[in-house]
């Protein structure tokens, strides 16, 4: 089977299970509360509406802040449902009529890297849209601009589909090397919640680790988009962030390092 045959037997497939909806409906709803629920807070705190003597958050990138919540807290669904897409086949036993069709295990890694741009594009756009339209209204609606005629946004909005298609390349690397579907799961979301904004929330107080956690994937994501809730709320502690660019090197060189591990070593073992 070409790759253009294997991918379209991929795509086909992705697309056939409930698996990629499901995720799809809980990422919308996920991070549209959140940009909701920060939208309103973050509106108005900068206005100067919320009661107290708390002084006013700047406007200046309050936007592209509000819009991140996409990326920020919403990357962990491509991450999943990369990870489904080659631990499932594991589990279910699907991968055995596949590597039939196509003896060529590397063509169909390929394939499920192709497959996997996509469904990182449809989540990218579901995630930005979510995050976009609660934050427009609070934003409008307290008289903040929204920044949407500003090229920087767009091109913000660029950077997060880029980081989501890099998440689900990550997530395929991850199901590669590790075949267990419930131990790969459980080990996503141990470290994207816990072991990782851990880590970060001490760099704040200890400037030694910070040198280090700016290059944990979730760290890099944040400096790909160029905004986060996260960097946000550790504002004045002593973390740096890489630049955009660097930030999305280091993200795809961690799609690269568990594609390599994961094709050399569990992909290439015999399936039952």
């Amino acid at each position: 089977m070409s790759l253009a045959a294997a991918t379209r037997s991929e795509t086909t497939k992705q697309f056939s299970t409930a698996m990629w909806w499901v995720l799809a409906i809980v990422l919308a709803g996920y991070v549209g509360f959140t940009a909701a629920a920060l939208g309103f807070v973050f509106a108005a705190a900068a206005t100067g509406s919320l009661p107290g003597d708390a002084p006013p958050l700047p406007e200046d990138g309050l936007a592209g802040l509000l819009y991140s919540t996409a990326t920020a807290v919403g990357y962990v669904f491509p991450l999943l449902i990369g990870t489904l897409m080659v631990t499932a086949e594991f589990r279910h036993k699907t991968l055995t009529p596949t590597f039939l069709a196509t003896p060529r295990r590397g063509r169909v890694l390929w394939a499920k890297l192709f497959a996997g741009v996509v469904l990182g594009v449809l989540y990218g756009v579901i995630g930005i849209a979510a995050a976009v339209g609660p934050s427009v209204g609070f934003l409008a609606g307290y008289g903040i601009d929204t920044m949407l005629a500003s090229i920087d946004t767009w091109a913000q909005f660029g950077r997060m589909l880029l980081a989501y298609v890099l998440w689900v390349l990550i997530g395929i690397g991850v199901g590669a090397l590790v075949r267990n579907q419930v131990g790969a799961i459980v080990g996503v979301l141990v470290f994207t919640q816990f072991i990782e904004p851990i880590a970060r929330l001490a760099a704040t107080f200890i400037e030694q680790i910070g040198d280090y956690t700016q290059y944990l994937p979730g760290a890099a994501s944040d400096a790909l988009v160029g905004s986060s809730i996260f960097a946000m709320s550790m504002q004045g502690g002593s973390v740096d962030q890489l630049e955009w660019w660097v930030g999305g090197l280091v993200l795809a060189g961690y799609a690269v390092v568990f594609l390599v591990l994961g094709y050399l070593t569990s992909w290439r073992r015999d399936v039952s």
